[in-house]
């Protein structure tokens, strides 16, 4: 399976276009997050990204609650939150929101760790491990140095060891490319990232 992912599109249209473009050689499109800015602009994002005929699946970031998320989103796309699904045959687990919580305010949605690894245990097993918070110590890292990843996310890829972990979130640390145990991490940021899984 061909997969397209992507992170924190933040409302950029040109990012946008490159991505509903190179979508129509994916077999899958996955978004991790941030799609909008503060809560605002939502529906405008999902039209950007509108002419995407790939399957779609979602998470929310910390600039939109899963709620709004689903309102929003194509028919044909799947949020993701706290929840799994299997498209051909690859088990997909989602979650969003900040985790560790942001410093951001009242805007922001976020998870706490406890809350986090309580969505996170529903999961069983997944090949591709999807959220918008990076694991602690992958991808994680700001502008001035400091890991700010979440330790739930970490543990439950420890637990699972998935072939593909998407994130985004930091904005630092995009393009990050990482391993933890066998299963690759990327930190994806709002280009078009192309993976393979089986």
């Amino acid at each position: 399976m061909r997969i397209l992912a992507f992170s924190d599109l933040h409302m950029a249209r040109n990012r946008a276009a490159d991505l509903v473009e190179a979508s129509a050689q994916a077999d899958l499109v996955i978004g991790a997050g941030d799609y909008c800015n503060m809560r605002q602009g939502l529906a405008e994002a999902m039209q950007m990204l509108s002419g995407i005929s790939a399957p779609l699946v979602l998470v929310p970031g910390n600039a939109e609650s899963a709620d709004e998320l689903t309102d929003a989103a194509p028919d044909s796309a799947h949020v993701l939150h706290g929840t799994g699904m299997t498209v051909d045959g690859i088990h997909l687990f989602g979650l969003g929101y900040g985790v560790p919580a942001t410093p951001f305010g009242d805007w922001s949605c976020d998870l706490s760790e406890s809350e986090a690894s309580e969505l996170l245990d529903r999961c069983d097993t997944a090949d591709v491990l999807i959220v918008h918070s990076p694991p602690k110590g992958h991808g994680d890292v700001t502008s001035q140095g400091i890991s700010v990843g979440s330790v739930a996310v970490r543990d439950a890829v420890e637990r699972l060891q998935p072939k593909l972990v998407f994130c985004g979130h930091i904005h630092d640390s995009w393009g990050y490319r990482g391993t933890l145990g066998q299963t690759q991490i990327a930190n994806l940021g709002p280009k078009v990232n192309w993976f393979e899984v089986s």
